[in-house]
């Protein structure tokens, strides 16, 4: 069993550049749980898991863009803290300003909300009926009254709000949907 639970701390972890605050949780969860303190282990677990979000969505936050040419980008770095009420996953989020005009770029990855929208936003035909669909490459967002929204690899949620869609647009074209895809496998 304490293999069992090893392996499973090890999955959970994205790699080797993992703060140490993570990996003495993840070794206190195995220590409680060899004591045989079962909540314990659960609780450092779940504070493991909290760490380790943190951890992705610093990952999240290198596919927002730089702001455009006279524009600026300030990062949010509580936007995740806000998932954990919503399930988890990992969030990143950027408002962007030119002085008169500004909008907010979120990022959401493998959240449940995210997931319970992916048949919507999923589906070319339901996207249509929600509002006018946008191409960007090949990636499509749907225009609901000036809120852009796409979903990439059925599991990343795109939002950008805020501004008229010519604003919001470069941004979004800026964005490298390849390897947001790939984000966190």
């Amino acid at each position: 069993m304490k293999r069992l639970i090893t392996l499973a701390c090890l999955a959970l972890a994205p790699g080797p550049v993992l703060a140490d605050d993570v990996v003495d949780t993840l070794n206190s969860a195995i220590a409680a749980y060899e004591a045989g303190d079962v909540k314990y282990a659960l609780e450092e677990l779940a504070y493991a898991r909290q760490l380790m979000q943190a951890v992705a969505a610093e990952g999240l936050t290198g596919f927002l863009p730089p702001a455009p040419e006279g524009w600026t980008r300030e990062v949010n770095i509580e936007m995740n803290q806000g998932l954990a009420i919503m399930g988890g996953g990992a969030g990143a989020e950027a408002t962007y300003s030119d002085g008169d005009k500004s909008f907010t770029l979120s990022v959401m990855a493998d959240n449940p909300m995210v997931g319970a929208m992916a048949a919507m936003f999923g589906n070319p035909m339901l996207m249509g009926m929600s509002g006018e669909i946008v191409r960007i490459g090949r990636q499509r967002f749907v225009d609901q009254g000036g809120e852009l929204t796409g979903l990439v690899d059925n599991r990343i949620l795109v939002q950008a709000n805020g501004a008229p869609r010519e604003d919001m647009l470069p941004v979004l074209e800026a964005i490298d949907y390849d390897g947001l895809a790939g984000f966190g496998r």
